[in-house]
């Protein structure tokens, strides 16, 4: 025991948050994605907690003097805020910080979708380039495309305003329609699918974006479509994701998230069609480093 305000903290949480921490608090370091265990003592120290992912009422039950969560993540829907609120506890997330890099990241995965730029690389690399000669062409291309965005916050409006260069068309499906923009919003996502032929993601997990992205969905952006994820994975439901790919009904798919992760059905992977990255659309040093400032920040301002 130290004196200083205890913090329970995951283990593999980013660095800099474990550093700074430790300046000004006690950390209590915990295993992450493991039944809660910690002892009781420890426990009835504990006033604060830097996580990411989930953080259930398990945990929340399990420390008497917990005044807040600072979550490592815009999203927070691994965190049980019923429960939070229910004791009054603060729940913090780190938006802002990473849009612009999620929004870098889902332009690029899109045009690396559309272009099949994982596959073009592995002809040059395998030495196709030099036996067989050109790469076979792309199919598809962003010109003339209509992009529809389910979901229109902070990240979504970011993503529309780097679109708007390609010269392609912008349209929303929001649950209301947004204030102060020009694209067009369609009162619900299947309406918005019928009308585009891309269909970017971006909604945090909740009960109503569960499995949304169905087969109905898919089936609307047609034999030309592509969908993009850069939201949560819980949003689509993969096996029909996985049948629209097989059977060419959709063009094609980035994902950059998956519905349990890091477990990815074997069918994603063994699809052509789709490119897959491991949830780091805002996975740089720059941009983690100021989300870990961020959750920190939180903790500091709170017990000041």
């Amino acid at each position: 025991m130290t004196g200083k305000t205890a913090v329970l903290v995951y283990d593999t949480i980013h660095g800099r948050v474990l550093t700074r921490l430790e300046e000004k608090f006690e950390l209590i370091r915990v295993r992450r994605g493991v039944p809660p265990s910690i002892s009781p003592e420890d426990a009835e120290r504990v006033k604060g907690a830097a996580i990411f992912g989930a953080f259930g009422a398990d945990w929340i039950d399990l420390l008497p003097n917990l005044e807040i969560i600072a979550h490592f993540g815009v999203g927070y829907d691994g965190v049980d805020c019923a429960a939070a609120t229910r004791r009054g506890i603060i729940v913090t997330n780190t938006p802002d910080v990473l849009n612009d890099e999620v929004a870098d990241s889902a332009v690029a995965l899109l045009l690396n979708t559309i272009h099949q730029i994982p596959r073009v690389e592995r002809w040059l690399r395998s030495g196709d380039w030099a036996e067989k000669g050109s790469c076979p062409l792309s199919p598809m291309s962003m010109k003339g495309r209509t992009v529809g965005l389910y979901g229109l916050g902070r990240i979504g409006i970011e993503i529309a305003r780097r679109l708007e260069p390609f010269k392609v068309k912008i349209a929303y499906h929001t649950r209301s329609k947004r204030e102060g923009v020009d694209y067009a919003h369609y009162p619900t996502l299947l309406a918005l699918a019928e009308a585009v032929d891309t269909l970017i993601c971006i909604v945090p997990g909740t009960p109503e974006t569960h499995k949304a992205i169905n087969a109905e969905v898919l089936k609307a952006l047609g034999p030309n479509g592509v969908f993009i994820n850069v939201g949560r994975g819980t949003s689509v439901d993969e096996d029909a994701l996985i049948e629209a790919l097989n059977a060419k009904t959709l063009a094609a798919a980035g994902l950059d998230v998956f519905y349990d992760e890091p477990k990815v059905p074997q069918g994603l992977l063994d699809a052509e069609n789709a490119v897959l990255w491991p949830h780091i659309a805002s996975a740089t040093v720059p941009t983690r480093d100021a989300m870990g400032d961020l959750v920190v920040d939180n903790i500091i301002r709170w017990f000041a």
